[in-house]
């Protein structure tokens, strides 16, 4: 068996609540997450209206990393912890952030029981896109700001026409791009055609990532490792280019959609290389 490695750096997840957020990877059955909880944090005034109950339930193992925190018990006893101290906190505790200073600590155990409160949603299959104009900043600097809004503002429009119109579903923008998921991998690729057609009319070109996997859907927001591989691949297609995934590629052989020979990229903190297929045409 060989080894396996994550960076908490690259996480496969981003978990977000009030005054509290965490990174996550995942190895096999092993759950680890670099948790940071903002002075003021309390889990009675935080956590307690989503969850309900006199006391946390959930047991918590880790290792401090900065920063200070205490826990007080039921029984009345109580404990605080700081910088390098590896911790076993029970269930039946209320805790707090002590100071002005973020707690931060790298927990294994009740990580994921601690967070479905405040963030994990339900998981479904869904095929993303990824789009982006490229030379964006250079545009905006030749055409003045007043000019590059309206040029954004009209590329916005048609980028959500062509969401809307292939019954997708807007994420997010990301200033000068989009994320947007679709129920199908067809309907996924042809709205990216759309977008970079509408886009040559207006002088600009863009570049896009297409790929399917398994998402976390949270208040609306996508999660997980799908999403992550899912802009390497827009990061690593030319200038004018829909680059897609293996997988997305297979799910749209049979809707007249056509790709040219893949290509074999190695895709920033994604273990193995992958093999992509660049958009055609349609048949």
């Amino acid at each position: 068996m060989t080894g396996r490695r994550k960076n908490l750096g690259q996480p496969e997840e981003v978990i977000r609540g009030d005054l509290v957020h965490s990174a996550v990877v995942r190895l096999g059955d092993l759950t680890v997450g670099r948790v940071v909880q903002e002075p003021g944090w309390h889990w009675k005034t935080h956590m307690q209206p989503l969850v309900g109950g006199e006391w946390c339930q959930v047991r918590h193992v880790g290792v401090v990393t900065s920063g200070r925190f205490r826990c007080e018990f039921a029984d009345g006893s109580s404990i605080e912890l700081g910088p390098d101290d590896v911790f076993d906190v029970p269930p039946g505790h209320d805790a707090w952030t002590v100071g002005d200073e973020p707690f931060v600590y790298l927990a294994w155990e009740g990580l994921r029981t601690w967070a479905t409160p405040i963030g994990v949603g339900e998981r479904t299959l869904l095929t993303l896109v990824f789009t982006d104009i490229v030379a964006s900043t250079a545009t905006a600097a030749r055409l003045g700001e007043r000019a590059w809004s309206d040029l954004l503002a009209r590329h916005n429009e048609l980028v959500r026409a062509a969401i809307a119109r292939h019954r997708g579903h807007e994420v997010e923008t990301t200033g000068d791009g989009f994320l947007a998921t679709f129920d199908g991998a067809a309907r996924a690729i042809r709205s990216a055609a759309d977008v970079r057609t509408g886009s040559r009319t207006l002088g600009l070109r863009i570049r896009a990532g297409v790929h399917t996997g398994e998402v976390e859907i949270v208040a609306g927001d996508v999660r997980g490792i799908a999403v992550h591989e899912a802009a390497r691949i827009a990061g690593a297609a030319e200038p004018d280019t829909i680059l897609v995934s293996e997988v997305t590629r297979a799910l749209a052989a049979g809707a007249g959609v056509s790709f040219g020979p893949g290509t074999v990229h190695q895709l920033k903190g994604l273990e193995g290389p992958r093999t992509l297929y660049s958009f055609a045409g349609f048949a």
